[in-house]
C-alpha cells in the first residue's frame, strides 16, 4: 500500500513493566492544510488480538494532509494481556498526548479517538468511561503520567462493536465462557451519557462481521442522552470499507468536517448557515 507523504515518526507511550507502546506520528503537511494543533489518536482493529499501529497508514497521512497531528498507537492484544488491559494502554496513550501536547505542537484540549472495528469499541470506551478510577490501569503499575486527565474532546468510530452482549466477536476479547456481567461492562453503549463526547459514527450497510445496526443503536443511544452524534452510513459497503485510497479519503474528509465543526471552528459552520441557508434561524 503506498502512502505519501513524509514518513512517520516513532513515539515511545510507557506501558506497564516498562513495556513501551509503540506509537506512530504524522504530523500536518506544511502548504496543504493549515495545523489545526489537533491531536487524532488513532486505534487500530483486528478482534483485539491481532494488528498494529502500521495498519493505519492510510488514514493517518489523509489527517495529516488535513491539518491534522495523527498519532496511531499501540495497544497489547490478548495474547499478550487480558481485558481490560487494552483500553488501560489507550487511556495511557491519551495521558502521553496530553502531557507531551507542547512537545507535539497541540492543544491539550483538542484531543480526539478515532478507532476501526476493535479499536473503535477502545475508542468508545475510553471516551464514556474517562478519568473513572474503575477503568484506569492498576495503580500498582507505573504511570508517569497517571495524574492527568484521559477525556477526550470528539470521536470518530468506524464499525464499532458497541454492545458485547450480543456480539458474536466478545468472546475474542473476553475469553470463551465469559461473564455476561463483563459483556455489559465492556460494551460502550452500557457507557453513554450526557457527557459523552460529541461521536460521529461510520459504518458500510452490507458489514457482516459488524452489523450496522451496532452503530445505529450506539447513535440512538447517543441522540437520546442529548450528545451531538452523526451516523453515515454507505451503501453497499463491507467492513472495512475505507481501505481502499478512494474511500477512505472521502470517510477521513468527512471526521476532519465533523472535528472542526464541533470542537475547532463552530462558529465558522453557523455563520456559513447563516449567510447561505434561508431556513437558518436569525
Amino acid at each position: 500500500m503506498a502512502v505519501g507523504g513524509p514518513a512517520p515518526t516513532e513515539l515511545a507511550v510507557a506501558g506497564p513493566g516498562g513495556r513501551a507502546l509503540t506509537a506512530l506520528v504524522r504530523r500536518p503537511v506544511p502548504g496543504v492544510a493549515p495545523d489545526r494543533r489537533c491531536a487524532v489518536i488513532q486505534i487500530h482493529g483486528g478482534g483485539w488480538d491481532i494488528g498494529a499501529p502500521a495498519m493505519l497508514a492510510r488514514r493517518s497521512a489523509e489527517l495529516a494532509n488535513h491539518g491534522f497531528t495523527a498519532v496511531a498507537v499501540e495497544y497489547r492484544l490478548t495474547g499478550e494481556a487480558p481485558w481490560p488491559a487494552q483500553l488501560h494502554d489507550v487511556k495511557r496513550a491519551i495521558r502521553h498526548v496530553r502531557a507531551n501536547a507542547e512537545a507535539l505542537g497541540v492543544d491539550p484540549d483538542r484531543i480526539v479517538l478515532q478507532g476501526h472495528s476493535a479499536g473503535a469499541h477502545l475508542a468508545l470506551m475510553a471516551a464514556g468511561t474517562a478519568d473513572d478510577p474503575a477503568w484506569d490501569p492498576p495503580a500498582t503499575e507505573a504511570d508517569p503520567h497517571a495524574g492527568v486527565s484521559s477525556a477526550v474532546a470528539a470521536v470518530v468510530a468506524f464499525y464499532p462493536p458497541t454492545d458485547l452482549r450480543t456480539s458474536p466477536s466478545a468472546g475474542r476479547l473476553l475469553g470463551e465462557g465469559y461473564d455476561p456481567a463483563v459483556a455489559a461492562a465492556a460494551s460502550p453503549i452500557t457507557h453513554v451519557g450526557s457527557g459523552f463526547p460529541p461521536t460521529l459514527l461510520l459504518h458500510g450497510l452490507d458489514d457482516a462481521m459488524v452489523p450496522p445496526a451496532s452503530s445505529q443503536a450506539m447513535h440512538d443511544a447517543l441522540v437520546a442522552a442529548g450528545v451531538p452524534a452523526e451516523l453515515h452510513l454507505y451503501a453497499g459497503q463491507i467492513h472495512e470499507f475505507d481501505a481502499g485510497a478512494t474511500l477512505c479519503a472521502l470517510a477521513q474528509h468527512e471526521a476532519a468536517v465533523f472535528v472542526e465543526r464541533h470542537l475547532l471552528d463552530p462558529q465558522r459552520f453557523d455563520a456559513e448557515q447563516a449567510a447561505d441557508n434561508p431556513l437558518w434561524p436569525r
